[in-house]
């Protein structure tokens, strides 16, 4: 069917318009950048917002709390070694103390000092005070570990055990040694000064044994404390591989999309119909 001339009219009309339009916008943002801005904003395809990913982040942040754990428990267990190296110091003092009683009793064998001289007696009296003193006086932040008659509290209790944190769900007790009546049927009050002249072979069994019993709680003490802060520096080795997985997840762990979260979600529950290998 022929078009009229009204309809010729009308379709040249608006092609004229349209191709004025057309020049107009060649003209003024062709090549501009205000051109290639509207152009983006209009015909270009809009950046995806990355996400993290929550897989991941869940993952990190497990590692994270692990490490920061292992790292408590590992200050927990250091500090447990400080408290049974506090408590070998007292021991140690204490063993000074009664080899200093030891060569009171040698020179007075000897003949080199005399055994009703009340300096003498004074001297060994101030080594038995002196050991007293060591045991009563050896704590750790209010923890009394070698004076039995101190315990009893929320931080020791009454058998001598100090509570570790040293595991992600426990620990352990650290069990201390009565140094107040560290021999059965004899107190540290047994060795007397006046005693030297009446009863030097008593005196000299009484020491022998103070000698023994303390010896064998320091050594104990060193043992443990060897062992206290092997363990520590074994957990912050623990601690430090694990800030290493999170430092390796973070740098190695790309954002994704939300559409591409979607698609791994979909994929996780539903599968994939392509063959990955091929």
């Amino acid at each position: 069917m022929a078009l009229s001339d009204f309809e010729k009219n009308f379709i040249y009309d608006v092609s004229s318009r349209l191709l004025t339009q057309d020049l107009l916008n060649n003209a003024y943002f062709a090549g501009s950048q205000v051109g290639r801005s509207l152009r983006d904003m209009v015909l270009a395809r809009q950046p995806v917002q990355p996400l993290t990913n929550p897989f991941d982040e869940a993952i990190t942040g497990t590692l994270r709390g692990d490490a920061a754990a292992v790292r408590r428990n590992a200050d927990n267990v250091t500090e447990a070694a400080a408290l049974v190296g506090t408590a070998r110091s007292g021991t140690s003092q204490i063993l000074e103390a009664l080899a200093g009683m030891e060569d009171i009793i040698d020179k007075i064998n000897t003949g080199k000092l005399d055994a009703s001289d009340a300096q003498v007696q004074a001297d060994y009296n101030a080594l038995r005070d002196q050991i007293i003193g060591i045991y009563e006086s050896t704590d750790y932040n209010g923890i009394y570990m070698l004076d039995s008659s101190k315990w009893g509290t929320e931080q020791i209790n009454s058998s001598g055990q100090v509570y570790i944190q040293a595991y992600k769900n426990g620990g352990f007790n650290i069990s201390f040694h009565s140094v107040d009546d560290p021999v059965d049927g004899n107190n540290w009050n047994d060795l007397q000064g006046s005693e030297l002249e009446t009863d030097l072979a008593g005196q000299t069994l009484l020491v022998d044994r103070f000698s023994g019993a303390i010896s064998t709680i320091d050594d104990l003490y060193k043992n443990r404390q060897t062992m206290l802060e092997s363990q520590a520096d074994s957990l912050e080795s623990q601690a430090v591989l694990l800030d290493q997985a999170v430092e390796a997840r973070r740098q190695n762990t790309t954002s994704l999309s939300v559409e591409n979260l979607l698609i791994n979600l979909i994929l996780r529950e539903s599968g994939s119909l392509l063959d990955e290998e091929g």
